[in-house]
């Protein structure tokens, strides 16, 4: 399957070009699904009657159902502690879905639409690039949380539970507990393999300008640190070259001058022109000249190198590609077997590879559009020759 998830900076122009991507899709054959978690039906506007696009399915999720089910089952489950407490039960009527929803909502359908292998092509169309990433982020945190929380080894005393419980003289809430943590866990590891998958880019939306320049390097270097690709940096909204219009054509300078910075920068760039009016049905989406999707580039690869020293022993580095990021935006903190990695306004925690447990981090430098961090083989810990 093909996933196309699409962002940018708010008020760029993004459920549009997903609107128009997804059109561009059908039209050549494709089984395409678009979704939207926008609750005022954005893109149901733009693409007007949907019988008019035959091959193309879009899909607003509603968390409020979701919501609500999910959150009565865990009043279920729980209830024997619950009524230990002596808490109130909540009715189905009185729930109302929390902030968050609609992404979860989202992730879920997402997933839903994998598994299903009913779709050549889905086109995602997320919110502006921050909540976005913090989005694709959330399975990857999620795991990680209830990793540390619940850790699957923890289970090995289930046999215990009982007689825990009549000494404590009170329900032991550990089974359902690890339970739910596991379906849980089977659930966030099912939407990380879609937003990992090889065939899942990211397509980033903006309008060429100063504003639109800052938040693309950004956008593109938090996507780089979660291990996202981006395949396509659309600029919307081009204006027409020449104007008799000054107040136009300087609009139009400005804006040459970041498509000659974005061309020089990054693989690809499509410019799409600005119709002179919100786009709306089938004629407008075509006419801002988008097609279906290729197929997607190579994976990100975070090699690990071996350098040798002057000594005759070996050091290792981590390559991790941040493009755009400078020195002052960079952080780097050593945490057991995790790194934690900030760039700019975005922060990931990672899992060192194997190898790199046993080592101290030496070094870090940036070179290349790349964080390239240095270890040594940690003499208490790395087997020694014999």
């Amino acid at each position: 399957m093909r996933t196309l998830l699409i962002t940018g900076p708010g008020g760029s122009g993004r459920t549009t070009v997903a609107a128009a991507t997804a059109l561009a899709a059908a039209r050549a054959g494709h089984r395409t699904l678009v979704i939207s978690a926008d609750r005022t039906d954005t893109l149901g506007a733009v693409l007007g009657a949907p019988d008019a696009h035959p091959g193309l399915t879009p899909l607003r999720p509603a968390p409020d159902t979701r919501f609500r089910e999910d959150l009565l089952a865990l009043q279920e489950r729980a209830a024997s502690a619950l009524d230990l407490l002596g808490a109130e039960r909540l009715d189905g009527e009185e729930l109302t879905p929390l902030p968050g929803a609609e992404e979860l909502a989202l992730l879920r359908a997402l997933r839903d639409a994998a598994r299903d292998d009913t779709y050549d092509t889905v086109v995602v169309d997320l919110p502006p690039t921050p909540k976005a990433l913090a989005t694709l982020a959330l399975p990857e945190q999620l795991r990680r949380y209830l990793r540390r929380l619940l850790p699957p080894e923890r289970q090995a005393a289930r046999a215990l539970r009982p007689m825990l419980g009549r000494l404590a003289g009170v329900p032991m809430p550990a089974a359902w507990l690890y339970e739910a943590a596991a379906r849980g866990e089977d659930e966030l590891a099912a939407v990380q393999r879609v937003i990992e998958a090889p065939g899942t880019t990211v397509r980033l939306v903006a309008e060429p300008g100063p504003a639109g320049a800052d938040a693309v390097r950004a956008a593109a270097t938090g996507l780089a640190l979660h291990g996202l690709r981006t395949d396509l940096v659309v600029a919307n909204r081009i204006l027409p070259d020449a104007s008799p219009d000054t107040w136009l054509a300087g609009l139009s300078a400005q804006q040459h001058k970041t498509l000659d910075a974005w061309e020089s920068t990054y693989d690809h760039v499509v410019r799409v022109p600005h119709l002179g009016r919100d786009p709306r049905g089938t004629d407008d989406l075509e006419a801002l000249g988008l097609t279906a999707p290729a197929a997607a580039p190579a994976p990100a690869a975070w090699p690990v190198t071996e350098a040798p020293e002057d000594d005759g022993s070996h050091a290792y580095v981590w390559h991790i590609p941040l493009p755009s990021v400078t020195r002052e935006e960079l952080g780097l903190i050593r945490r057991g077997d995790e790194l934690v990695v900030t760039a700019g306004p975005y922060r990931r925690i990672v899992t060192l590879p194997s190898a790199l447990r046993r080592c101290t981090v030496a070094g870090a430098g940036l070179r290349e559009g790349e964080l390239r961090v240095r270890f040594a083989p940690d003499p208490d810990l790395w087997p020694r020759e014999r």
